[in-house]
């Protein structure tokens, strides 16, 4: 039975404050990643790779499946690259309502309470199930879960938006705080790449 995480189970207040601990503590994070999207009325969709976080705000998603995909924030931009057609796209962070950006909150101020609202805890094979609802209004989503392992790390990240869609990551191989080189969130234009990039209004 799911439960409210401030009212009908005391010690999960607890339990939120070791997964933001967690990683809070970390300046720097790498796991391996498989991604799936579901969109309305659309077949499901995979992918896989490497994604590595660096505070503030830097994440790179480097992509196995399809090789040579690119996802990449350097703190202001977002750049997203296609082998397939040689295209980068190119937002401002605060523009795009691409649904990764949520999990840029593992090397952020991650902070449950503040975030999310009508929290909900239920067991998981993996360890614990919460769902939850963002806060603010203006965000592409209306729900995410997290699964938990006993080990305080998230190992599963689903964000249903606001078409009903349904992306889902899992996380493996987690690894605290590696050294990784700051050129790591520098984008380089691919050899022959077009750029489109949006400017906003």
């Amino acid at each position: 039975m799911a439960v409210s995480a401030w009212a009908a189970e005391p010690d999960l207040a607890a339990r939120l404050r070791a997964v933001e601990n967690h990683y809070n503590r970390a300046q720097t994070l790498q796991v391996s990643f498989h991604e799936a999207y579901t969109g309305p009325g659309r077949p499901r969709q995979t992918e896989a790779g490497t994604l590595r976080l660096r505070k503030p705000g830097r994440m790179r998603w480097d992509y196995t499946s399809p090789a040579g995909k690119l996802f990449l924030s350097d703190g202001k931009s977002l750049w997203l690259y296609t082998p397939g057609n040689n295209r980068v796209e190119k937002m401002k962070m605060k523009e795009s309502d691409d649904m990764r950006v949520p999990l840029a909150f593992l090397l952020g101020k991650l902070n449950f309470a503040k975030e999310f609202q009508n929290i909900q805890a239920a067991p998981d094979p993996a360890g614990t199930r919460l769902t939850a609802e963002p806060r603010s209004a203006n965000l592409p989503y209306t729900k995410v879960e997290f699964v938990v392992s006993p080990e305080d790390q998230i190992r599963q990240v689903v964000v249903t938006g606001y078409d009903r869609s349904i992306l889902e990551f899992t996380f493996d191989q987690e690894r605290l705080n590696p050294a990784l080189d700051a050129k790591l969130f520098r984008f380089e234009m691919p050899p022959g790449a077009e750029l489109s990039e949006e400017t906003g209004q």
